[in-house]
């Protein structure tokens, strides 16, 4: 609607050609930013493949365990869903966004085997959401390369708010999840009438 109505506007005005070179402009300026995007994520990507070989990940994963465990309460701890988790968490933790989202798409397959309700998103599903949503991220990859790609004097400066911000941004959502946790779980059964007969589900 906003670009139908950009037109319309240029094109009662006059200036149709206008809104044409933005087009243009914007979409070689997308191209370079890419292009700045990929080799960071390249090389972050690879460091994370040398700290899985090397085990770091597997560490990380270790010290994550705990808080796992008591966040996604009603996931058995041997399930594959937390091996995906503990992955998508530490990606976060990295700033890579990207190589979190295969991670964490994979944790909700799992997560949704074990939903009873396929129709409605587990609390365990919801969880995953949230924190993936508002991660704790201690070196923000991605907004370093934007940062890097636009000549940034100190890319790195957004280091410390980043991780204030999002360390904020997940107690927030942890806090949330609990207390509609809370709530869905006193919540009183339904009961779903037909007829003369009532049942609860």
């Amino acid at each position: 609607m906003m670009i139908v109505v950009g037109f319309g506007f240029a094109a009662a005005k006059g200036n149709i050609e206008v809104v044409t070179q933005a087009a243009f402009d914007g979409a070689a300026t997308g191209v370079t930013v890419c292009f700045g995007l990929i080799s960071v994520l390249v090389f972050w990507m690879g460091m994370m493949k040398m700290a899985e070989d090397a085990g770091l990940l597997g560490k990380i994963a270790k010290l994550l365990g705990p808080v796992v465990a008591f966040l996604f309460p009603d996931v058995p701890r041997n399930h594959p869903a937390m091996g995906y988790i503990l992955s998508n968490m530490s990606a976060n933790l990295l700033g890579l966004g990207n190589a979190a989202t295969p991670m964490g798409i994979k944790a909700m397959q799992q997560l949704q085997e074990l939903n009873p309700d396929k129709q409605t998103a587990s609390p365990a599903m919801c969880t995953l959401l949230a924190l993936n949503t508002a991660s704790i991220t201690i070196i923000p990859t991605t907004l370093i390369a934007i940062r890097l790609n636009y000549h940034s004097a100190n890319a790195t400066e957004i280091v410390g708010t980043t991780l204030m911000a999002t360390i904020i941004a997940t107690l927030a959502a942890i806090m949330a999840d609990r207390w509609y946790r809370n709530r869905t779980l006193n919540r009183p059964p339904r009961v779903i009438k037909s007829g003369n007969s009532s049942m609860k589900g």
